[in-house]
């Protein structure tokens, strides 16, 4: 089986992942989106998504075989992009929390020098789109019937719990200091990305925040790092429901090793 790759493609590997997962959990929706409308949306983030995946991975090693063939624990991907699809509403508060922060970073590496500053500077504008979709969803069903409201009021409530992860310390990718201080040794490592971490945060908050509050949407009020560690997804550890996601995706490429289509 294939390794997790060496520490100076940790942020590669990660960046990866996070939109390998997430491409399949949008795919999940083909055949199953509310208006055919949103079926072709969806599947346009995906493909959007994979697109990245594809480039970021390769920056880390054999594309196909870090998709296929690595086990659960050598996944680093965020535990939020893992999240079950649930009902549309669900789907929609996990892509809001996602895509504010891919759009927020990726803002920040496309203007840093970097290894990643030519992909962001392409994937920023696709993941506007992402950003802009999930908004003013969130705000047509916050704002909408009763259900649609009661069901977003629990989908923002459930994945509350996952949305600090992605700004914890992570090797080359993210760190954390005071506005004052200056970042900690190795920021960046070999990605050469140097991204605030308390920074990104503040202005996630603010993004997501200023969106619930135009879908009449209250700001949970819980902890935001899920059980375990925070950063859990990050060291490889895992949501219950990743192990199944991850069988059915690799389910083809293992079953026929080293076919050619």
């Amino acid at each position: 089986m294939t390794a997790a790759p060496a520490e100076a493609d940790a942020a590669a590997l990660a960046l990866g992942d996070d939109a390998l997962v997430l491409s399949h959990r949008l795919g999940e929706w083909a055949g199953h989106a509310p208006v055919l409308e949103e079926e072709v949306a969806l599947a346009n983030i995906a493909l959007d998504l994979l697109g990245q995946a594809r480039v970021l991975l390769s920056l880390a090693g054999n594309e196909d075989e870090l998709a296929y063939l690595r086990e659960e624990r050598a996944f680093r991907n965020l535990q939020l992009v893992e999240q079950p699809n649930g009902d549309f509403a669900r789907t929609i508060v996990r892509q809001l929390y996602f895509s504010t922060y891919q759009h927020l970073l990726y803002e920040r590496l496309a203007a840093a020098e970097s290894r990643f500053t030519a992909l962001a500077a392409k994937a920023v504008k696709e993941v506007a789109y992402h950003r802009d979709h999930a908004e003013q969803w969130t705000v047509r069903l916050g704002d909408g019937t009763e259900e649609s409201r009661r069901r977003m009021l629990r989908a923002v409530e459930e994945l509350w719990r996952f949305t600090g992860e992605p700004f914890q310390p992570f090797a080359g990718l993210i760190h954390r200091t005071s506005a004052s201080a200056a970042p900690a040794d190795g920021a960046g490592g070999a990605s050469g990305a140097e991204v605030d971490g308390r920074e990104l945060e503040a202005e996630w908050l603010s993004s997501v925040t200023a969106v619930l509050t135009r879908a009449t949407l209250p700001v949970p009020e819980g902890p935001r790092t899920g059980g375990w560690t925070a950063g859990a997804g990050r060291q490889g550890i895992h949501t219950e429901p990743f192990g199944r996601t991850l069988a059915e995706m690799q389910h083809l490429h293992r079953s026929h090793p080293g076919a050619s289509w």
